[in-house]
């Protein structure tokens, strides 16, 4: 099997790391010249409510990982 056992585990960091670093560098660089009906800059609280989401989804699975 691809990965062992831990191929949830493996999924849920990758997500949430993606997540988390996504939403972060989406606040910190805006895009230069947004297109129109684009927004010039990322919402902040969405932005950092899908962060903490994504970090802790990350944490989760990289305890997983580690209790086995």
């Amino acid at each position: 099997m691809l990965l062992g056992d831990d191929l949830l585990a493996w999924l849920v960091l990758a997500l949430g790391g993606a997540l988390f670093v996504g939403n972060l560098l989406a606040m910190l660089r805006p895009p230069p010249t947004p297109k129109p009906g684009e927004l010039s800059r990322a919402p902040v609280g969405r932005s950092l409510l899908m962060a903490l989401i994504g970090g802790v989804a990350a944490l989760w699975a990289v305890g997983s990982l580690l209790a086995k």
